[in-house]
């Protein structure tokens, strides 16, 4: 399976995961509402679904590149809801009032934004994990790939990246 396959698959899933965990906090926070916690873990979230939905649609975007895209979505969103359109659409329609919202409200702003951060260094920490991961043990110079466990690497020229020396 290809890498960007893979990628996608993951993305995915962890669309879903989002989905599930911000549907599992507002059904925590009972019929009041549920307070700040709800209110701002689920702006959080909804920036980490726009993420993840960001490197499903562009797979080879970087962190900083996907997490700078899904905050500005964001925010583009909460200030829309500055003019009333997303009131009157949500009015009509369950789908545009979760996607939209429809009240404005400063603090979102900054929620928006942890949640792009989470992501992000999530993304990261991924993406880093996964380049360590081609070496079995942290062993240096030896592929990780099923059945070369202690083949030297010579994709860098010498086994190990050293020099023979004399």
């Amino acid at each position: 399976m290809g890498t960007l396959v893979r990628t996608r698959l993951v993305a995915g899933g962890a669309a879903l995961l989002t989905v599930a965990a911000g549907l599992g906090i507002r059904g925590a926070g009972g019929g009041d509402g549920g307070g700040d916690v709800v209110k701002y873990g689920g702006d959080a979230l909804y920036t980490v679904l726009v993420y993840t939905l960001v490197v499903l649609v562009a797979p080879r975007a970087r962190p900083l590149v996907a997490g700078s895209v899904a905050l500005g979505f964001s925010w583009a969103v909460e200030l829309l809801q500055l003019t009333g359109l997303p009131a009157e659409l949500a009015a009509r329609s369950v789908l545009a009032r979760l996607v939209l919202g429809s009240t404005f409200n400063a603090p979102d702003l900054l929620w928006y934004a942890v949640g792009a951060l989470v992501a992000g260094l999530g993304h990261a920490g991924v993406a880093r994990w996964r380049r360590g991961a081609g070496s079995p043990r942290g062993v240096p110079g030896t592929r990780g790939a099923p059945g070369t466990q202690g083949v030297p690497d010579v994709r860098r020229g010498v086994a190990g990246g050293r020099s023979p020396g004399p």
